[in-house]
């Protein structure tokens, strides 16, 4: 093998190294503002606006509430990245919650961290739901998505923070394999007496923590209060009031 060769195939090794690792680790706060990231939002606000009817979709107050489910998706997919400390991404994250060595990572954590984040203002336009991927089988995909109000399922768009570990993928509901997604109301209905429209739960709140025996539990119970889990939630929510005193979002 020549020098040349050899060099080639060494360049090849750390560009696909390196690829890798810039996914791994949360995104760093500057992350929405990237002018890549500030064309993506403005890309997802016009993608909301487009599942409103003709006659909303120049309305003010509907371009201010898509312009602000666009920014915060982008803003609350790094975040929730950061607090869950998710150093892999996707199934590698997975592999670490499950073998007890990461708390946080798994898609059902960031949809309902994500269902959190876009619940904190009422909507008079838009809705947000949950939907899975492969229901009750091994390759089970969790997210939350947005309609609008009063439409159902596949009129949505899939908001995907677990992928690429808090680096926000969307997808046109419509444009998946309907044999595969579902919609997942229950979940809704489960989540949504905690993080009703308008709640102050903090980012750094988890609406369920795995107890020392590995059953999850959600985390106002007393049984889950007395779990490893549970402390570094409380930890980080008293950290972030010094970080974010003013508001309850970290972002």
């Amino acid at each position: 093998m020549s020098g040349n060769t050899v060099t080639c195939l060494l360049r090849a090794t750390l560009a696909s190294a390196a690829l890798l690792m810039s996914g791994c680790y949360p995104p760093p706060p500057q992350y929405p503002y990237t002018p890549l990231v500030t064309e993506r939002r403005s890309s997802l606000h016009e993608q909301l606006l487009q599942l409103l009817p003709e006659h909303e979709r120049k309305l003010p107050a509907a371009q201010a509430e898509a312009r602000w489910l666009a920014d915060t998706a982008y803003k609350a997919a790094a975040a929730i990245a950061r607090v869950n400390d998710s150093n892999f991404p996707g199934w590698a994250g997975n592999a670490l919650v499950n073998a007890y060595l990461q708390d946080r990572g798994l898609c059902w954590h960031y949809q309902h961290d994500m269902y959190r984040e876009l619940r904190r203002r009422k909507l008079s336009y838009f809705r947000i739901g949950c939907c899975v991927r492969d229901h009750t089988e091994l390759t089970e995909h969790n997210c939350v998505y947005i309609a609008a109000d009063g439409e159902f399922w596949p009129q949505a768009m899939v908001l995907d923070a677990w992928m690429w570990n808090g680096r926000l993928k969307v997808d046109p509901a419509t444009e998946l394999d309907q044999d595969d997604w579902k919609d997942l109301p229950e979940i809704c209905d489960m989540l949504a007496g905690t993080y009703y429209e308008g709640h102050t739960y903090p980012t750094e709140h988890w609406f369920s923590v795995r107890c020392d025996d590995g059953r999850y539990l959600i985390s106002s119970s007393n049984l889950a209060r007395s779990s490893a889990q549970y402390s570094r939630m409380y930890h980080n929510i008293q950290k972030g009031r010094q970080v974010h005193p003013n508001s309850p979002a970290s972002y």
